[in-house]
């Protein structure tokens, strides 16, 4: 930073001074205003620092975490760009390109409700939770029911460790799932037909499943907003909108949970959402998916390929319509 001083000359001759006391003076003045430079200074990068600190995700320290190589993938992972450039989040928006809207949401301070059936309620700090628990990275394919599909790294922990750290009772039955709402950052909460917040449920057996994850961050860094900060639920074997955004809320219940889109239309989004390419959706089929940042179309699998790890939880229940 330039500053600009009078010279001695350019004082008129009435206001000279000896020359002992000029040097002095002088030496005062620049120690003046080298200090109110670094007080500037200081202040502004104190600010920038306080903004900086403010928009980062307080838990980047534990990023990237070691990768559980019990998941196997045989796809290559999606680019980055397109996980975090094409994105369902109804919130902000309709249409896929809502990840610079979505740039809103707060995600600090950030607390997560544990209710219901549990031994005690609590309410956690995020970062609090997410330091309490056992991360570690799982590559998994992704199947939404628009018959697209993308394989990524997810981070995070097994929803299993989360009930246990709620400690629910033994009649609870369900896991209710809620994002959060934001007025201020989500215009699509105008959209009133909506049954705002969003919901989802899942059943005790399957929270607790080992392919059953909370997802903390993507690609070795926390979570984008626009995928879900700061707690994403991921199930793989199921279509993706079950996988419930910006989690703020599990409630242990006895009864089971009405989702967002079962409640907006049941016939064509079930409570299961299990992938199935043999069974359609009502206005498209489900035997193939376009994988994202590509043209190629390959076929769906039955649970989306995690059949080993799943299809028993369905056993005997040929009676419920288990997928979409």
């Amino acid at each position: 930073m330039l500053i600009k001083r009078k010279r001695g000359w350019e004082l008129p001759e009435q206001a000279a001074t000896p020359e002992a006391a000029f040097l002095n003076r002088r030496q005062l003045a620049k120690g003046l205003a080298a200090g109110s430079i670094l007080f500037a200074g200081g202040a502004l990068f104190s600010s920038r620092a306080k903004a900086a600190a403010a928009s980062a995700d307080p838990t980047a320290d534990l990023y990237p975490v070691k990768t559980n190589d019990s998941y196997k993938i045989d796809r290559a992972l999606t680019d980055k760009k397109h996980a975090l450039t094409y994105n369902n989040y109804y919130e902000f928006g309709t249409h896929k390109g809502i990840s610079q809207l979505a740039q809103k949401l707060e995600t600090r301070p950030w607390t997560v409700l544990l209710d219901g059936m549990v031994e005690k309620e609590q309410i956690v700090d995020v970062d609090t939770l997410i330091r309490a628990m056992p991360l570690e990275e799982r590559l998994y394919r992704h199947r939404c029911v628009e018959a697209w599909s993308m394989t990524v790294p997810w981070s995070g922990f097994p929803l299993a460790a989360l009930v246990d750290y709620a400690k629910p009772l033994s009649g609870a039955k369900f896991v209710r799932m809620e994002t959060v709402v934001q007025e201020e950052t989500m215009p699509g909460l105008r959209s009133s037909w909506y049954p705002w917040p969003y919901v989802e449920g899942l059943t005790m057996a399957e929270a607790t499943n080992e392919l059953t994850f909370i997802a903390t961050g993507l690609y070795g860094e926390p979570i984008a907003k626009q995928n879900g900060a700061p707690l994403r639920l991921v199930t793989p074997w199921k279509y993706g909108f079950k996988s419930i955004k910006s989690l703020v809320r599990f409630t242990f219940t006895d009864q089971r949970p009405v989702g967002f889109w079962e409640e907006i239309q049941g016939s064509e989004y079930g409570f299961w959402a299990n992938v199935n390419p043999e069974v359609s959706h009502p206005r498209w089929s489900q035997a193939y998916e376009t994988v994202l940042g590509s043209n190629e179309r390959v076929p769906t699998l039955l649970f989306n390929g995690y059949g080993d790890y799943v299809a028993d939880l369905y056993k005997g229940m040929e009676g419920e319509q288990l997928y979409l």
